[in-house]
């Protein structure tokens, strides 16, 4: 983490707000890139601090989120969650029906614990109907179960990470306090925004470069080059748009 520090003051460590931009720009830009593919984003923060933001930020973009806690499985056993969420269909149209009031009292109770289960850990996902397009993780050292299925599968990745963090963990870090709820707050609105923003482009796959054949850093500094090459192209563009001075008199 030494790049991302900017000092050291009374043994807690200062990070370096430029890299927090710098990684919440590279993070637009990928999130916008995969949601235009038609791509979905799951949103991950079980940790107290981090649950109220990461729910919001994810319904405010129509996107999915785990707010509560990821279970072992969830990306590389995909079609046994999606087993457990059929379920939890079935359990709410007993209930509907009136057919689990019908149920023997301890029965009863025994399906609506299981109900209520399901709906807590996997509520938020429960309209994902394939593997995602992007993993979004607050705290990469508490959620590194999610970070590792998601390299597994070859899902870009990105992730808040603090000073006692592995960078290397994630494809795009983004250094902040990960405890502070009003800079994770700030965090998760950016993110959303550029998921909505990606739902107003339109780009095919073959547009979008795979990511899975990246790892560590250099998959970073991959996303990173592609971001400055885009700006500088933007920047020739500009200039040559630019209207001409006056021309010579006669």
């Amino acid at each position: 983490m030494a790049p991302y520090i900017f000092g050291k003051r009374s043994k807690i460590h200062i990070i370096q707000v430029r890299e927090t931009l710098k990684g919440i720009l590279i993070a637009r830009k990928l999130l916008s890139e995969v949601v235009a593919t038609g791509k979905d984003v799951v949103f991950v923060g079980t940790k107290r601090q981090a649950q109220k933001a990461v729910t919001g930020a994810a319904e405010k973009c129509g996107m999915h989120y785990v707010n509560e806690r990821w279970l072992g499985g969830m990306l590389t056993n995909f079609r046994t969650v999606r087993s457990r969420l059929q379920r939890l269909e079935q359990l709410e149209a007993m209930q509907e029906s009136g057919d689990l009031e019908a149920e023997s009292k301890k029965q009863g109770s025994r399906l609506k614990r299981e109900m209520r289960k399901i709906a807590t850990n996997l509520g938020g996902v429960r309209k994902l109907n394939r593997i995602p397009g992007a993993i979004v993780v607050i705290d990469a050292k508490k959620e590194y179960i999610a970070l590792r299925e998601a390299r597994k599968l070859g899902i870009p990745t990105v992730a808040v990470i603090d000073t006692d963090s592995d960078p290397d963990s994630t494809d795009v870090a983004i250094p902040a306090n990960d405890d502070s709820l009003k800079a994770v707050d700030i965090i998760m609105r950016e993110l959303a925004e550029a998921v909505t923003y990606g739902k107003t482009m339109t780009r095919s796959d073959s547009a979008f470069t795979p990511l899975s054949g990246i790892r560590g850093r250099s998959r970073r500094r991959a996303l990173a080059s592609a971001m400055e090459e885009e700006q500088a192209a933007e920047a020739a563009e500009a200039g040559d748009a630019a209207p001409a001075g006056p021309g010579p008199t006669a």
